[in-house]
Protein backbone atom coordinates (compact mmCIF):
# COMPACT_ATOMS: atom_id res chain seq x y z
CA UNK A 1 0.00 0.00 0.00
CA UNK A 2 2.39 2.39 0.96
CA UNK A 3 4.67 1.76 -2.10
CA UNK A 4 1.05 2.31 -4.33
CA UNK A 5 0.72 5.48 -2.18
CA UNK A 6 4.01 6.78 -2.88
CA UNK A 7 3.55 6.12 -7.00
CA UNK A 8 0.18 7.91 -6.77
CA UNK A 9 2.15 11.17 -5.27
CA UNK A 10 4.62 10.77 -7.76
CA UNK A 11 2.81 10.53 -10.63
CA UNK A 12 0.30 13.75 -9.34
CA UNK A 13 3.61 15.70 -8.84
CA UNK A 14 4.94 14.41 -12.36
CA UNK A 15 1.63 16.07 -13.88
CA UNK A 16 1.97 19.26 -11.71
CA UNK A 17 5.67 19.59 -12.83
CA UNK A 18 4.62 19.07 -17.05
CA UNK A 19 1.70 22.00 -16.44
CA UNK A 20 2.57 25.06 -18.13
CA UNK A 21 2.32 28.06 -15.55
CA UNK A 22 -0.20 30.72 -16.63
CA UNK A 23 1.00 33.87 -18.01
CA UNK A 24 1.26 36.32 -15.21
CA UNK A 25 -1.15 39.48 -15.50
CA UNK A 26 0.61 42.81 -15.85
CA UNK A 27 -2.01 45.48 -14.88
CA UNK A 28 0.13 48.45 -17.36
CA UNK A 29 -1.03 52.06 -17.22
CA UNK A 30 -0.58 54.26 -19.94
CA UNK A 31 -1.83 57.99 -22.15
CA UNK A 32 -3.63 57.31 -25.03
CA UNK A 33 -1.97 57.84 -27.98
CA UNK A 34 0.25 56.25 -30.82
CA UNK A 35 3.54 55.61 -28.94
CA UNK A 36 1.42 52.52 -27.39
CA UNK A 37 2.22 50.68 -31.01
CA UNK A 38 4.79 48.42 -29.57
CA UNK A 39 2.58 47.63 -26.73
CA UNK A 40 -0.21 46.97 -29.39
CA UNK A 41 2.01 44.76 -31.60
CA UNK A 42 3.33 42.82 -28.34
CA UNK A 43 -0.26 41.88 -28.01
CA UNK A 44 -1.46 41.51 -31.46
CA UNK A 45 1.61 39.20 -32.09
CA UNK A 46 1.49 36.78 -29.10
CA UNK A 47 4.95 38.35 -27.33
CA UNK A 48 3.32 39.23 -24.07
CA UNK A 49 2.08 36.06 -23.56
CA UNK A 50 5.36 34.16 -25.06
CA UNK A 51 7.12 35.96 -22.40
CA UNK A 52 4.33 34.95 -19.73
CA UNK A 53 3.03 38.09 -19.12
CA UNK A 54 -0.76 38.89 -19.74
CA UNK A 55 -0.97 42.73 -20.25
CA UNK A 56 -3.89 44.55 -19.41
CA UNK A 57 -4.01 47.99 -20.35
CA UNK A 58 -5.46 50.88 -18.84
CA UNK A 59 -5.42 54.51 -20.36
CA UNK A 60 -4.96 57.28 -18.09
CA UNK A 61 -6.95 60.43 -18.25
CA UNK A 62 -3.45 62.66 -16.33
CA UNK A 63 0.11 62.17 -14.61
CA UNK A 64 -1.31 62.39 -11.39
CA UNK A 65 -3.92 59.47 -11.59
CA UNK A 66 -1.05 57.68 -13.54
CA UNK A 67 1.31 58.22 -10.64
CA UNK A 68 -0.72 58.10 -7.77
CA UNK A 69 -1.97 54.78 -8.50
CA UNK A 70 1.16 53.27 -9.88
CA UNK A 71 2.54 54.32 -5.71
CA UNK A 72 -0.76 52.73 -4.36
CA UNK A 73 0.01 49.47 -6.26
CA UNK A 74 -3.42 49.80 -8.67
CA UNK A 75 -1.09 49.27 -11.46
CA UNK A 76 2.39 47.61 -11.67
CA UNK A 77 4.05 49.07 -14.71
CA UNK A 78 3.47 52.24 -16.34
CA UNK A 79 4.37 53.68 -19.41
CA UNK A 80 5.08 57.33 -18.31
CA UNK A 81 7.68 60.39 -18.94
CA UNK A 82 10.51 59.48 -16.61
CA UNK A 83 10.51 62.71 -15.50
CA UNK A 84 6.84 62.03 -13.52
CA UNK A 85 9.31 59.11 -11.86
CA UNK A 86 12.06 61.43 -10.78
CA UNK A 87 8.98 64.10 -9.81
CA UNK A 88 7.49 61.57 -6.93
CA UNK A 89 10.17 60.17 -6.24
CA UNK A 90 12.04 63.18 -5.14
CA UNK A 91 8.43 65.04 -3.52
CA UNK A 92 8.06 67.35 -6.29
CA UNK A 93 4.64 65.77 -7.40
CA UNK A 94 1.76 66.95 -8.34
CA UNK A 95 0.11 65.59 -5.57
CA UNK A 96 1.47 65.30 -2.17
CA UNK A 97 1.90 61.73 -2.38
CA UNK A 98 5.51 60.21 -2.18
CA UNK A 99 6.91 57.09 -4.73
CA UNK A 100 10.60 57.03 -2.71
CA UNK A 101 10.84 53.54 -5.04
CA UNK A 102 9.87 54.69 -8.20
CA UNK A 103 12.32 53.15 -11.03
CA UNK A 104 12.80 53.33 -14.56
CA UNK A 105 14.02 50.07 -16.46
CA UNK A 106 13.89 50.60 -19.98
CA UNK A 107 13.65 53.36 -22.37
CA UNK A 108 10.69 53.84 -24.68
CA UNK A 109 11.36 57.16 -26.62
CA UNK A 110 12.62 60.61 -26.96
CA UNK A 111 9.05 62.06 -26.15
CA UNK A 112 7.97 62.98 -30.18
CA UNK A 113 7.30 66.36 -28.22
CA UNK A 114 5.73 68.87 -30.82
CA UNK A 115 4.98 72.69 -29.90
CA UNK A 116 1.67 72.97 -31.31
CA UNK A 117 -0.44 75.99 -31.77
CA UNK A 118 -3.72 77.18 -32.55
CA UNK A 119 -3.88 78.96 -36.79
CA UNK A 120 -4.03 82.52 -35.03
CA UNK A 121 -0.28 82.12 -33.57
CA UNK A 122 1.89 81.38 -36.38
CA UNK A 123 5.30 81.92 -33.84
CA UNK A 124 6.53 82.38 -30.71
CA UNK A 125 6.36 85.66 -30.06
CA UNK A 126 2.31 85.85 -30.96
CA UNK A 127 1.94 83.58 -27.93
CA UNK A 128 2.51 86.93 -25.57
CA UNK A 129 -0.33 87.36 -23.62
CA UNK A 130 -2.13 84.15 -24.72
CA UNK A 131 -2.66 80.95 -22.40
CA UNK A 132 -0.74 77.34 -22.84
CA UNK A 133 -2.22 74.29 -21.61
CA UNK A 134 -0.21 71.67 -19.99
CA UNK A 135 -0.98 68.02 -17.92
CA UNK A 136 0.68 69.20 -14.39
CA UNK A 137 2.23 72.18 -13.99
CA UNK A 138 5.01 70.16 -11.99
CA UNK A 139 5.27 66.77 -13.82
CA UNK A 140 5.33 65.34 -17.20
CA UNK A 141 6.59 67.97 -19.93
CA UNK A 142 5.50 71.16 -18.33
CA UNK A 143 9.33 72.04 -17.79
CA UNK A 144 10.29 71.13 -21.83
CA UNK A 145 7.46 73.97 -22.58
CA UNK A 146 8.91 76.00 -20.58
CA UNK A 147 12.09 76.04 -21.70
CA UNK A 148 11.28 76.04 -25.18
CA UNK A 149 9.13 79.46 -24.56
CA UNK A 150 11.94 80.76 -22.84
CA UNK A 151 14.67 80.30 -26.21
CA UNK A 152 11.91 81.50 -27.81
CA UNK A 153 11.68 84.67 -25.68
CA UNK A 154 8.63 84.32 -23.36
CA UNK A 155 8.95 84.41 -19.78
CA UNK A 156 7.19 82.13 -17.76
CA UNK A 157 4.31 83.44 -15.88
CA UNK A 158 4.97 87.26 -17.43
CA UNK A 159 4.57 86.51 -21.00
CA UNK A 160 1.82 84.21 -21.04
CA UNK A 161 0.10 81.87 -18.60
CA UNK A 162 -0.19 78.12 -17.83
CA UNK A 163 -3.54 76.16 -17.22
CA UNK A 164 -3.50 72.11 -16.39
CA UNK A 165 -5.66 70.69 -19.34
CA UNK A 166 -4.97 66.98 -19.11
CA UNK A 167 -3.17 63.98 -20.76
CA UNK A 168 -2.16 64.79 -24.24
CA UNK A 169 -5.87 63.34 -25.58
CA UNK A 170 -7.30 66.27 -23.38
CA UNK A 171 -4.78 68.65 -24.57
CA UNK A 172 -5.57 67.52 -28.14
CA UNK A 173 -9.16 67.78 -28.16
CA UNK A 174 -9.17 71.32 -26.30
CA UNK A 175 -6.53 72.90 -28.35
CA UNK A 176 -8.76 71.83 -31.58
CA UNK A 177 -11.38 73.73 -29.97
CA UNK A 178 -8.92 76.59 -29.36
CA UNK A 179 -9.47 76.71 -25.68
CA UNK A 180 -6.05 77.13 -25.38
CA UNK A 181 -3.34 78.99 -27.52
CA UNK A 182 -0.49 76.17 -27.94
CA UNK A 183 0.40 72.84 -26.04
CA UNK A 184 2.98 70.35 -26.12
CA UNK A 185 1.36 67.23 -28.29
CA UNK A 186 2.89 63.52 -28.68
CA UNK A 187 3.69 62.23 -32.35
CA UNK A 188 1.53 61.70 -33.89
CA UNK A 189 -1.52 63.77 -32.82
CA UNK A 190 0.40 66.87 -34.53
CA UNK A 191 -0.58 65.23 -37.67
CA UNK A 192 -4.43 65.51 -37.85
CA UNK A 193 -3.95 69.12 -35.98
CA UNK A 194 -1.25 70.35 -38.84
CA UNK A 195 -3.92 68.88 -41.32
CA UNK A 196 -6.65 71.10 -39.70
CA UNK A 197 -4.67 74.16 -40.40
CA UNK A 198 -2.75 74.11 -36.82
CA UNK A 199 0.64 75.01 -36.84
CA UNK A 200 3.74 73.15 -35.19
CA UNK A 201 5.92 75.69 -33.72
CA UNK A 202 9.43 73.59 -32.80
CA UNK A 203 10.11 69.90 -31.75
CA UNK A 204 12.05 69.34 -28.33
CA UNK A 205 14.88 67.78 -29.47
CA UNK A 206 15.65 70.40 -32.28
CA UNK A 207 15.88 73.38 -29.12
CA UNK A 208 16.69 70.90 -26.13
CA UNK A 209 19.37 68.40 -27.53
CA UNK A 210 19.16 64.76 -26.06
CA UNK A 211 15.65 63.85 -24.30
CA UNK A 212 14.06 60.78 -22.70
CA UNK A 213 10.97 60.90 -22.80
CA UNK A 214 9.00 57.98 -21.81
CA UNK A 215 9.75 54.87 -20.22
CA UNK A 216 8.70 51.57 -18.73
CA UNK A 217 8.49 52.43 -15.09
CA UNK A 218 7.50 50.73 -11.55
CA UNK A 219 8.02 50.51 -7.46
CA UNK A 220 10.96 48.92 -7.27
CA UNK A 221 9.31 46.74 -4.38
CA UNK A 222 7.05 45.25 -7.20
CA UNK A 223 9.66 44.99 -9.81
CA UNK A 224 12.27 42.76 -7.64
CA UNK A 225 9.38 40.66 -6.66
CA UNK A 226 8.17 40.06 -9.83
CA UNK A 227 11.45 40.02 -12.03
CA UNK A 228 9.99 37.67 -14.22
CA UNK A 229 7.58 39.96 -15.41
CA UNK A 230 9.79 42.65 -15.78
CA UNK A 231 12.18 41.18 -18.13
CA UNK A 232 9.57 39.69 -19.89
CA UNK A 233 7.73 42.99 -20.45
CA UNK A 234 11.09 44.33 -21.20
CA UNK A 235 11.73 41.35 -23.65
CA UNK A 236 7.92 42.01 -25.16
CA UNK A 237 8.63 45.30 -25.67
CA UNK A 238 11.95 45.11 -27.48
CA UNK A 239 11.11 42.80 -29.19
CA UNK A 240 7.94 44.57 -30.98
CA UNK A 241 10.22 47.46 -31.62
CA UNK A 242 12.38 44.91 -33.83
CA UNK A 243 9.09 44.42 -35.62
CA UNK A 244 8.06 47.44 -36.35
CA UNK A 245 11.37 48.53 -37.67
CA UNK A 246 11.21 45.72 -40.15
CA UNK A 247 9.86 47.14 -43.27
CA UNK A 248 8.20 43.69 -44.48
CA UNK A 249 6.11 44.12 -41.69
CA UNK A 250 4.67 47.88 -42.32
CA UNK A 251 1.33 46.43 -43.96
CA UNK A 252 0.30 44.83 -41.04
CA UNK A 253 1.96 47.46 -38.76
CA UNK A 254 0.00 50.10 -39.73
CA UNK A 255 -3.17 47.49 -39.73
CA UNK A 256 -2.33 47.22 -36.13
CA UNK A 257 -2.16 51.15 -35.93
CA UNK A 258 -5.38 51.84 -37.13
CA UNK A 259 -7.19 49.20 -35.34
CA UNK A 260 -5.96 50.87 -32.19
CA UNK A 261 -6.89 54.10 -33.22
CA UNK A 262 -9.83 54.10 -35.88
CA UNK A 263 -9.81 57.68 -36.13
CA UNK A 264 -6.50 57.84 -37.92
CA UNK A 265 -6.86 57.58 -41.93
CA UNK A 266 -4.44 55.81 -44.34
CA UNK A 267 -2.77 59.51 -44.73
CA UNK A 268 -2.18 59.78 -40.93
CA UNK A 269 -0.99 56.09 -40.65
CA UNK A 270 1.57 56.63 -43.04
CA UNK A 271 2.72 60.18 -41.29
CA UNK A 272 2.59 57.93 -37.88
CA UNK A 273 5.23 55.42 -39.27
CA UNK A 274 7.55 58.04 -40.83
CA UNK A 275 7.53 59.77 -37.66
CA UNK A 276 7.35 57.34 -35.03
CA UNK A 277 9.92 54.77 -36.95
CA UNK A 278 12.35 57.65 -38.19
CA UNK A 279 15.68 55.84 -38.29
CA UNK A 280 17.08 58.52 -35.98
CA UNK A 281 14.05 59.88 -33.65
CA UNK A 282 11.56 56.69 -33.62
CA UNK A 283 11.08 54.56 -30.67
CA UNK A 284 14.16 53.31 -29.06
CA UNK A 285 15.79 50.50 -30.68
CA UNK A 286 15.96 47.49 -28.00
CA UNK A 287 14.19 49.63 -25.75
CA UNK A 288 17.79 51.41 -24.40
CA UNK A 289 17.13 54.14 -22.71
CA UNK A 290 19.61 57.39 -23.38
CA UNK A 291 21.09 58.93 -20.12
CA UNK A 292 22.08 61.53 -21.89
CA UNK A 293 18.60 62.37 -22.10
CA UNK A 294 17.61 61.87 -19.10
CA UNK A 295 20.38 64.32 -17.94
CA UNK A 296 18.68 66.93 -20.17
CA UNK A 297 15.25 66.25 -17.78
CA UNK A 298 17.33 66.14 -14.64
CA UNK A 299 19.03 69.69 -15.85
CA UNK A 300 15.09 70.92 -16.51
CA UNK A 301 13.41 69.68 -12.93
CA UNK A 302 16.54 71.54 -11.24
CA UNK A 303 16.02 74.84 -12.89
CA UNK A 304 12.22 74.75 -12.43
CA UNK A 305 10.80 71.70 -10.05
CA UNK A 306 9.79 73.27 -6.39
CA UNK A 307 10.88 72.86 -3.59
CA UNK A 308 14.22 73.29 -5.59
CA UNK A 309 16.60 70.36 -5.49
CA UNK A 310 19.62 70.10 -7.97
CA UNK A 311 19.26 66.65 -9.73
CA UNK A 312 22.39 65.03 -11.40
CA UNK A 313 22.77 61.22 -11.31
CA UNK A 314 20.84 59.29 -13.69
CA UNK A 315 21.09 56.09 -12.56
CA UNK A 316 19.62 57.12 -9.33
CA UNK A 317 16.39 56.48 -11.38
CA UNK A 318 17.22 53.66 -13.76
CA UNK A 319 17.49 50.14 -12.56
CA UNK A 320 19.40 48.20 -15.43
CA UNK A 321 19.30 44.93 -13.41
CA UNK A 322 16.31 44.27 -15.32
CA UNK A 323 17.15 45.53 -18.47
CA UNK A 324 20.40 43.43 -18.71
CA UNK A 325 18.83 40.31 -17.87
CA UNK A 326 16.51 40.95 -20.72
CA UNK A 327 18.75 41.33 -23.41
CA UNK A 328 21.75 39.21 -22.37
Amino acid sequence: MKLILQALVFVVLAGCATQPQPPRTVNLIVFPGGFNWPVWVAQEKGLFAKNGIDVKITPTPNSVFQLTNLIGGKFDIAMTAIDNLVAYREGQGEEPVPGPDLIAFMGGDNGFLRLVSIPEVKGYSELKGKTVSVDARTTGYAFVLFEMLEKGGLALDKDYTVVRAGGVLQRFQALMKKEHAATLLLSPFEVPAQAAGFHKLGDATAVLGAYQGLVGGARKSWADANRDAVVGYIRAFSQAVDWLYDPANKAEALAILRKNLPNVDEKGAEASYRILLSPAEGFQKKARIDLEGVRTVLRLRSKYAQPQKTLTDPARYYDDSFYREALR
